[in-house]
């Protein structure tokens, strides 16, 4: 970004749809239980979930944290 007037419009775009970040929260704490069981994937409503689901979900839910607390005026 260029200039600050900016910053609002690209956040309205690039910020994930709340349904986007639920199943990303669903998908991590279903693979963190499964590692925990010394499992290294896990079927989630009838879809496989592996590392690298889990990796991309993490992006999601930090960018939806991030722009939510710059939102609120917190950073």
């Amino acid at each position: 970004l260029i200039h600050p007037k900016q910053v609002g419009p690209c956040n309205t775009v690039f910020t994930p749809r709340p349904e986007d970040v639920a199943w990303s929260r669903k998908i991590i704490e279903a693979h963190t239980a499964a590692a925990a069981r010394g499992e290294g994937v896990v079927v989630v409503d009838g879809k496989l979930i592996e590392n690298l689901h889990v990796e991309s979900a993490r992006r999601v839910v930090s960018m939806a944290e991030a722009i939510a607390a710059m939102a609120a005026g917190q950073v």
